[in-house]
Parts: C-alpha cells; structure tokens; sequence
C-alpha cells in the first residue's frame, strides 16, 4: 500500500496547527517557517482515504526576519511524509506573496498564519497559491519511536548491573 492514499489531504491535527501557531507568535515581529509532514488516515483511526497533517518540521538553520523567512534547503530531510510548508506573515496577510509563490512548488499543501495568530487568523493553500479548506481534526498523531527501548528495558538493565 503506497504511503498516501489517493485521498488527498484530508485536514490538519488540531495539535500540529497549535504548535504553529505558537511559534508564529513567538517568533513576531519575524516570519516563522517549517515544513509539513503528514500520516495516512487509516493510521491516525479514520475510516477516510488519504493524509492528515500531523507535524511541523522546524529546519535548524532558518534565517527569518520581518519580511521573510528562509529554509536552507540542504537542512530538509528527504522525508516521504512531507506534505508541504507553514509561515507565518507577521503584517496580518493571509495571501501569498510572489515570493511564496516561488516556495509552493514542492508539497500539496501551504499555511499562511497571520498575526495575531488565533484560531482563524491562518489560510491553507494549494501549490497554485489558491486559497483552499483544510479542516482542523481532533486527532493523535502517532509518537515517533526514536530507540527501540522503553523505561521498563532500562529498569531491567539497571537491576541485572546490581547484580
């Protein structure tokens, strides 16, 4: 089974919109930036065919200012789950510049958060640039499993070293 269904893009996790919208924020006066990965429905307990948006990929070395934000492309990881990129535009704007546009050739999907970074102050795009619905869903993005162990295979290590 491929990795995205044919669905499309079907919303993004109430968590994953919250934490950009948070770093929008914090990062005010200057742009904010990251990438977006999404998970297939059928993982996050949907019976819907295709990807919902469930993390915010932030790139070490985004440079970002008032007016811009740029990603060092060589710092993305080359990740079957992206789906597209979020920023924010600190003036409020929730229309792409030309400069975004340039950006939206890669992913399907594209965030604008605009200040003062509230529940409505942001707008999905396609890679067009043409504003699009994206709904906001209650789910749990799956924990990433970083190492194969577990707080009870440390006890146990730590038990047999007494011995």
């Amino acid at each position: 089974m491929p990795l995205f269904r044919s669905g499309g893009i079907l919303g993004i996790a109430e968590s994953a919109l919250e934490f950009a919208l948070a770093a929008s924020e914090e990062s005010h006066p200057n742009e904010y930036m990251g990438m977006l990965r999404g998970e297939d429905a059928s993982k996050l307990g949907l019976d819907e065919d295709g990807t919902v948006l469930t993390d915010v990929l932030v790139i070490p070395g985004t440079e970002s200012n008032p007016v811009s934000a740029t990603v060092k492309t060589n710092m993305v990881p080359n990740d079957l789950r992206a789906a597209g990129s979020v920023h924010s535009h600190p003036n409020g704007v929730l229309r792409p510049s030309d400069a975004d546009l340039a950006t939206f050739g890669k992913g399907k999907v594209h965030i604008i958060v605009g200040a003062p970074y509230g529940w409505d102050d942001w707008q999905a795009f396609d890679r067009d640039g043409e504003p699009i619905d994206l709904r906001v869903l209650d789910v749990d993005p799956p924990e990433e499993a970083f190492f194969d162990f577990d707080q009870a295979d440390i006890d146990a290590e730590l038990r047999e070293d007494e011995w």
